[in-house]
């Protein structure tokens, strides 16, 4: 019954760090068009709140939840290849959830070189590890 629960926690977590992984990368989008000092603060206040109360705790949420269930149950590794390649992509999305908080910190700093474009772009890289992802855990390819 633990193990159940731990996957419905771990589930729960991972929907609200993908939820802000698809909307940080959209309020870059919206910072870099702002002109005026007012909107550009106002971003800034928004970016802090969702990086640091919603996508940090939920990223750790997602990995200990995740980490927990392995221990009670590590003939997962046996199940396949598909494990593996799960964790080696949650481990470059832990890198892009940095990446992200990077990229905040140039916003604070009023020191972002980059256009809207970009972030529009960047804003779909969290689309293609979910994808792949959910493939990974619910088909199992190899």
């Amino acid at each position: 019954m633990l193990y159940l629960w731990l996957k419905a926690l771990h589930i729960i977590a991972v929907v609200c760090w993908f939820a802000g992984l698809f909307y940080l990368p959209r309020l870059f989008v919206y910072h870099a068009m702002s002109e005026d000092e007012p909107s550009r603060e106002r971003f800034k206040i928004m970016e802090r709140k969702l990086y640091r109360g919603i996508m940090l705790p939920s990223m750790i949420a997602t990995l200990v939840f995740g980490i927990w269930m392995v221990i009670l149950n590590p003939g997962l590794f046996g199940t396949g290849g598909w494990l593996h390649a799960k964790l080696a992509l949650v481990l470059v999305l832990v890198g892009y959830h940095h990446v992200c908080g990077a990229q905040l910190k140039r916003f604070a700093r009023d020191e972002n070189i980059r256009g809207h474009v970009f972030y529009r772009w960047f804003n779909e890289v969290p689309v293609l590890f979910l994808l792949a992802i959910v493939i990974l855990v619910v088909v199992r390819p190899f």
